[in-house]
C-alpha cells in the first residue's frame, strides 16, 4: 500500500490526464470517494489513516455496515458513502441477473452471490429461480436467521418456485463464521430441498456456501 506522501507527484501528473479510476491506488480511490471536496493529498492522508485503522478495504466495508467508529476516524458520512458504493456494486451485479438473462457464465453467478452474501453478520438463504433455458425469473432472499443459522423450509422454496413457474433453482447461503465448507446440516437440507423440488419436476442445479474464501459449489462436490 502506497503512503499518502508518495502520491504527490503521481497526482500532479494525472491532473491533466483523462480520469481513470482503475489506475488509482486504494488510498487515492478511497480518498476521492469519501473526501471529494478536500485537496487530494489531504484526502489521501485521511484515507490512508482509515485503511491502517481497519486493516484494509474489505474490513472497512464490513465496519461501515454496523455503525460509525469515530475512534478510528469513520464518521457517519463516510460510513454511508461506503455503504452506497457497495449497494451500487450489488445492484450492478443483480442487473446482470435480471429476468430473461441466461446463466451461461457460472462466474457471474458466483460473483453476484459472493457480493450479496459475504461478510453478512446473519445467515441469509437466497434463491435464483430459472426457466427451462436457465434464464433468470427472479432472485430472492427467502430466509434470514442469526449468526448461528437460518431455518430453511423446503416446502416454502418449492411453493415459490411453482408460483414463479420455475424449471430450475440455484440456492445459496452464507456462513457468518467465514468458513465456506458445507456442514452436515447444509447437506441434509440440500437433500430435502432437492426432493421437494423433484416432486414438482423442478431441478435443483446447485447450492453454494459463501464464506471468506471462494464460494463452495455443493454440486461440484457431488453433494446433490
Amino acid at each position: 500500500m502506497q503512503s499518502a506522501e508518495s502520491l504527490t507527484d503521481q497526482q500532479a501528473e494525472r491532473a491533466t490526464a483523462p480520469f481513470r479510476p482503475d489506475l488509482l491506488s486504494d488510498i487515492e480511490l478511497l480518498g476521492k470517494l469519501l473526501y471529494p471536496n478536500q485537496p487530494p493529498q489531504h484526502a489521501a492522508r485521511q484515507a490512508e489513516s482509515l485503511l491502517l485503522s481497519f486493516g484494509g478495504l474489505r474490513e472497512l466495508q464490513v465496519a461501515s455496515r454496523r455503525s460509525a467508529d469515530q475512534r478510528k476516524g469513520l464518521d457517519d458520512r463516510s460510513a454511508n458513502r461506503i455503504r452506497l458504493a457497495h449497494e451500487l456494486v450489488q445492484r450492478q451485479l443483480k442487473q446482470g441477473l435480471q429476468r430473461g438473462v441466461s446463466l451461461t457464465s457460472p462466474s457471474m453467478t458466483v460473483e453476484y452471490l459472493q457480493t450479496l452474501l459475504r461478510d453478512r453478520s446473519r445467515e441469509i438463504f437466497t434463491c435464483l429461480f430459472l426457466d427451462t433455458r436457465h434464464r433468470v425469473i427472479a432472485s430472492e432472499n427467502l430466509f434470514q436467521g442469526s449468526i448461528d443459522g437460518a431455518c430453511v423450509y423446503p416446502r416454502a422454496v418449492a411453493e415459490r418456485a411453482l408460483r414463479l413457474s420455475a424449471a430450475a433453482v440455484i440456492v445459496a447461503h452464507n456462513h457468518p463464521s467465514g468458513i465456506s465448507e458445507p456442514s452436515l446440516a447444509d447437506q441434509a437440507i440440500t437433500r430435502r430441498l432437492k426432493d421437494a423440488l423433484l416432486l414438482l419436476e423442478i431441478r435443483l442445479l446447485d447450492h453454494f456456501v459463501v464464506g471468506d474464501g471462494p464460494p463452495v459449489s455443493m454440486a461440484s462436490r457431488g453433494m446433490l
